[in-house]
């Protein structure tokens, strides 16, 4: 198995090298199934992110108002979650991220109902591979958030049967592809027919 460096990199070049019309439709199949998902309609307030290399683009789904919106902004090795909605104006982060304008109303923990998680790479019990600073694995670690709802965003091609893990990385629930949301591996079941 490739180490986390060399999966990355070859990972992403796969998702830098989609011609923009794939990547779109990709991205809309995404859009498509999450506005499907029970987990999205029983939502009120939601944390996604705006695209970046590449990721799936779930900006098509921003303009329902039925939901409320958060977005990351990243503060030394943590991140916070603020309101944004279309038309809210936005800086660049540290990172060449887009992020929400740090005055914007901070969304906490007991208001979230729904975590839409960037991804490089998911596997089938979950565990995401990103960018290897470590925030997403940080903040779900954190009892205040493990309870809320998780779901993994990636291209089926990055959708892997297993990830190289380290006893840090922390699993998502969900992963939603262009072709289809599904649950993550029950790993308790999964260990107990080992």
């Amino acid at each position: 198995m490739p180490d986390k460096v060399q999966l990355r990199s070859s990972l992403l070049q796969a998702r830098t090298a989609l011609p923009v019309i794939e990547w779109r439709q990709k991205s809309d199949d995404i859009c498509s199934h999450l506005t499907n998902s029970q987990l999205l309609t029983n939502a009120k307030t939601i944390l996604a992110y705006f695209s970046f290399r590449t990721e799936p683009d779930l900006s098509s789904l921003f303009y329902d108002s039925n939901y409320r919106w958060g977005f990351p902004s990243c503060v030394g090795k943590t991140m916070s979650w603020h309101v944004w909605k279309p038309g809210d104006s936005t800086n660049t982060g540290a990172y060449g991220i887009t992020e929400p304008n740090s005055d914007a109303p901070i969304i906490e923990p007991n208001e979230v109902d729904l975590i839409l998680v960037p991804c490089v790479a998911c596997d089938q019990l979950g565990y995401r591979l990103g960018y290897g600073g470590g925030y997403y694995d940080r903040m779900l670690s954190q009892p205040k958030w493990q309870s809320i709802p998780t779901i993994g965003i990636v291209f089926e091609f990055a959708y892997l049967p297993q990830l190289p893990i380290e006893t840090w990385d922390k699993p998502l629930q969900n992963i939603c592809t262009e072709n289809k949301c599904r649950d993550a591996i029950n790993r308790v079941s999964t260990l107990n027919y080992v």
